[in-house]
């Protein structure tokens, strides 16, 4: 009762709309004790990814910068030409970190999203209406590699794309481009690489997969979600980070998280396109409406202006230079805890990754290590096919301390997986994405379905207490 609702005891529940309103007070002393209890589960640096900036000083100036605007609508350009403003210069400067001034055949451009989810939406959107309009293509299909986000399959779903998923090399844990080409055919309007991708953060070769892609035609969409604020300047720290961007002919689009290691609010990304008529071809409009004529640039109308300038705010406050000393910071720590992993002979990681990097074990369920390290207040993300734990590595475990503590209680976890492996007990956790859940061993799809109706209608099954 107390993990799946945790505030109800102490505040009650709200099942209707309440006949009177409560004093503002009341409210915002509420909402800070909720606030400060979550915070305090990632401020030491112990959760994979999710807060990449967690730092509460940055937060306030982005509320501030947010709340100046909060009340606009990004609709009405003429009330609130600012917004015209923070997204052609959001814009302007992804573009310039992904090299758009390298592109000389076409003209770069782009758009903001709500998430990376949203970017990839649009960006598919946007390939199955060109390839309609130029190729005649009604029966759509792109080629990913397993590895790929599912928000190509949920794009595919409401699409009616087919989604054709390619195995990766186990080794490397990257696709390999003749798979990807085998996978082809008349109607496949785009590839898909990722940079990193998210179990593994490894980089897919994707000056390979844009030969393939201009070879046969057709677009090749890089999803540089996770990595596309921290890999160009980790190139910039002498990393080894293969380029990815729009320098290699045959990558057609982008989709790069700014709410992640872009360090501005949760609910902004951005999709990149190489030539503006593919960008353009989503668009969507009705001329003949009694209302107006109605045009709009992506899926959602209303867009609050806040997002847009918080966006804006966290770019240009930390500039070039900024980026480059909190992903050296990162990148350090990745090195460190990763040099941590490898020090026992039972873990193994996958692939070669960067900032972001999962391991696995092929001497017992590495699921125990993680048993024994959320029992040590640390949160991971779960892979499976093989069983491996993620840690994407953010700027809460640059804190001193945090890797002297992950070395620490790795060690122990080690040696309580091989005690439960050699007895014969099987771990009790599991992979989910966003999370670890209970292990999950039949009936996976209705316990999910269950999973998500739980959320949302938490508050028809808690049974009767106090309410408001």
């Amino acid at each position: 009762m107390s993990e799946e609702y945790p505030y109800a005891q102490r505040f009650g529940v709200v099942r209707g709309m309440p006949e009177r309103g409560r004093p503002r007070e009341e409210i915002l002393a509420e909402l800070a004790v909720m606030a400060r209890e979550e915070d305090a589960a990632w401020e030491g640096g112990r959760v994979s990814g999710t807060m990449y900036a967690g730092d509460h000083a940055h937060y306030r100036f982005l509320t501030e910068a947010f709340g100046r605007f909060a009340h606009a609508s990004a609709l009405q350009r003429d009330l609130c030409p600012s917004a015209t403003r923070f997204e052609g210069e959001v814009i302007a400067m992804a573009l310039d970190l992904m090299h758009a001034g390298a592109v000389t055949d076409a003209e770069p451009v782009g758009m903001l999203t709500t998430g990376g989810t949203g970017s990839i939406l649009h960006a598919l959107l946007a390939y199955r209406e060109d390839a309609r309009a130029r190729r005649g293509i009604t029966t759509p299909n792109i080629v990913k590699p397993e590895t790929g986000h599912p928000a190509f399959d949920k794009a595919s779903h409401l699409f009616g794309i087919e989604c054709r998923t390619v195995p990766v090399d186990p080794a490397t844990t990257l696709v390999r481009p003749q798979d990807m080409a085998a996978a082809i055919d008349a109607s496949t309007i785009a590839l898909v690489g990722s940079a990193g991708n998210y179990p593994y953060g490894t980089i897919d070769p994707i000056a390979e997969l844009g030969a393939l892609a201009q070879e046969r035609g057709i677009g090749l969409h890089v999803d540089a979600c996770l990595g596309g604020f921290i890999l160009p300047f980790a190139e910039e720290l002498g990393y080894a980070v293969p380029a990815f961007d729009l320098r290699i002919p045959g990558v057609t689009s982008i989709s790069a998280d700014t709410h992640k290691y872009g360090y501005a609010l949760k609910g902004s990304s951005l999709v990149l396109f190489r030539d503006r008529s593919l960008r353009n071809s989503q668009y969507f409009h009705v001329a003949g409406w009694s209302g107006g004529k109605y045009m709009s640039p992506g899926m959602e109308g209303s867009r609050s202006v806040g997002l847009l300038a918080a966006t804006w705010a966290a770019m240009v406050s930390l500039g070039r230079d900024g980026y480059r000393r909190h992903a050296a910071e990162i990148l350090g720590t990745a090195d460190r805890l990763m040099a941590a992993v490898t020090s026992h002979p039972e873990l193994r990681l996958m692939g070669s990754p960067v900032f972001c990097f999962s391991f696995t074990s092929d001497v017992f369920d590495v699921y125990h290590v993680n048993d024994c390290m959320k029992a040590r207040g640390w949160r991971f993300n779960g892979q499976q096919y093989p069983n491996a734990i993620h840690m994407a590595v953010t700027r809460p475990q640059t804190q001193p301390g945090v890797v002297e503590a992950f070395a620490t209680d790795l060690a122990e976890a080690v040696a309580y997986a091989r005690a439960e492996q050699a007895a014969g007990r099987p771990a009790t956790s599991g992979a989910i994405y966003g999370g670890v859940a209970g292990g999950l061993t039949s009936e996976v799809e209705d316990f999910m379905l269950m999973v998500m109706a739980g959320i949302l209608d938490s508050q028809m099954a808690l049974p009767d207490m106090d309410e408001r």
